[in-house]
């Protein structure tokens, strides 16, 4: 499911002063997200990028068009297994002005079970840091990343 998402802030860099590894990674991703390329392998071989690179910025580099147009992020949590908890963390999506576009929870297995949420966020009554921040602290979450951001 990629890196875990990191709590801190998020910068606005130039282009330019990125490393080459990130702004393949950015052209490995267009790639796979146009249909251009079908797998992650075939993607970072035309870009000519290592699949561990890759891997590495997948989830901590995005378009900065992506974020601030669409506002639509896709989360991965780890839950435990209890009665009621897919019901409070999506009550608390609703709390802090996310409209659920879509819902995807696996089957309990050991005691945990993964869920995957799209979130329209423009009407987020917090920022997305303090949302992600609020997540992780419910007592029943065990991980939360950032998949992806953009439609």
């Amino acid at each position: 499911m990629g890196k875990k998402f990191q709590e801190g802030k998020f910068y606005l860099v130039r282009e330019d002063v990125l490393p080459e590894a990130m702004k393949k990674t950015l052209d490995a991703k267009e790639l796979i997200e146009r249909g251009k390329a079908e797998s992650v392998w075939e993607a970072v071989q035309r870009v000519d990028l290592s699949r561990s690179a890759f891997y590495k910025y997948r989830d901590t580099v995005f378009p900065f068009h992506t974020i601030v147009k669409e506002r639509i992020i896709t989360l991965f949590f780890q839950l435990e297994d209890r009665s009621g908890t897919l019901s409070h963390l999506l009550g608390e999506t609703a709390k802090h002005g996310c409209n659920i576009l879509t819902i995807h929870q696996t089957i309990p297995l050991q005691g945990r079970a993964n869920v995957t949420l799209s979130l329209n966020v423009t009407d987020l009554s917090v920022g997305l840091e303090d949302f992600l921040g609020k997540l992780r602290r419910l007592e029943f979450v065990e991980k939360v990343e950032v998949l992806g951001s953009g439609a």
